[in-house]
């Protein structure tokens, strides 16, 4: 039985791009960079987190899989803080949405540096 997301696969244009904006800008852990041949992964989470994002060359995926679908997976993310962190991704000059009122509470979206959208909820 599957009970917890372990990984998130991210396939993306510019790998080391893309592992500077989940770290610097979103103060997220690199857990992993490593090379083994031509495949490069990284990996990378909130710190503690007990499930991280492995962002892989879309390039290296295509040629290994070409059937493979290699759009942005969605991924929502809760916080406790919601407008601590609203306010500061926007500080941090990221793309971010206005905050929408659902049934189940606020959310609101931001965009890496690849144009990918993720999802933040307040978790209450």
């Amino acid at each position: 039985m599957i009970n917890k997301i372990g990984q998130v696969m991210l396939y993306v244009n510019n790998q080391d791009e893309s592992r500077d904006f989940w770290s610097e800008k979103l103060g997220f852990e690199v857990i992993a960079e490593e090379t083994n041949g031509p495949m490069k992964w990284i990996e990378v989470a909130p710190k503690g987190a007990a499930t991280s994002i492995v962002l892989h060359s879309k390039e290296f995926v295509a040629k290994m899989n070409p059937e493979m679908n290699l759009g942005a997976p969605s991924i929502m993310f809760y916080t406790e803080n919601f407008d601590a962190l609203y306010s500061d991704l926007k500080n941090r000059n990221i793309k971010v949405g206005e905050i929408v009122e659902l049934p189940f509470g606020r959310v609101f979206n931001f965009a890496d540096n690849e144009e990918n959208y993720f999802a933040v909820s307040e978790k209450k």
